[in-house]
């Protein structure tokens, strides 16, 4: 998945087969169907990827509400680099049999704990802004410095407090 990520990263969906992915991961086209039978098997393994790669860092953070965790995680994962990731695969996912994954996630995280929340509107208007974020930074990830970064998530937070 690392070499088909990177092939995307470097040459787009069209020069995703699983050919080229074997032979950037140095491995046989058959080993690679024996984990991933057809190309879309592969789109959609990343994607799941992905998601599973997500939940572990909103579930690593250490706040008190699932969305103070899914905002720190954002931040996270958009200033790691991993951005580039995501918009490398689910542009290679134009199939929305492949993007099911996501839309079942994105359900589930916009879903999650809102009972719990001091402020459940403040909670969906945050986690609405973290995807605006998401999406802004994918086109342009050198818009904002660490310095610009810090100060929106200072004032997200704000929004949640109590």
């Amino acid at each position: 998945m690392d070499a088909a990520e990177d092939l995307l990263g470097d040459q787009g969906s069209q020069a995703l087969t699983l050919a080229t992915v074997a032979e950037r991961a140095g491995c046989s086209k058959g080993g690679l169907l024996y984990h991933f039978g057809t190309k879309e098997a592969l789109i959609k393994g990343m994607v799941e990827r992905l998601i599973e790669e997500f939940d572990e860092l909103v579930a690593a953070q250490g706040h008190d509400t699932y969305t103070k965790n899914y905002l720190a995680a954002t931040f996270a994962a958009v200033q790691s680099g991993r951005l580039r990731r995501w918009a490398v695969v689910t542009g290679a996912s134009g199939n929305p049999y492949l993007l099911a994954p996501l839309r079942t996630a994105m359900a589930r995280w916009h879903r999650e704990g809102l009972g719990d929340e001091p402020d459940p509107e403040a909670a969906q208007i945050v986690r609405l802004a973290c995807e605006g974020l998401w999406d802004v930074a994918s086109h342009d990830p050198d818009l904002y410095d660490a310095g610009h970064y810090a100060r929106l998530e200072r004032r997200l937070l704000a929004l949640l407090a109590p």
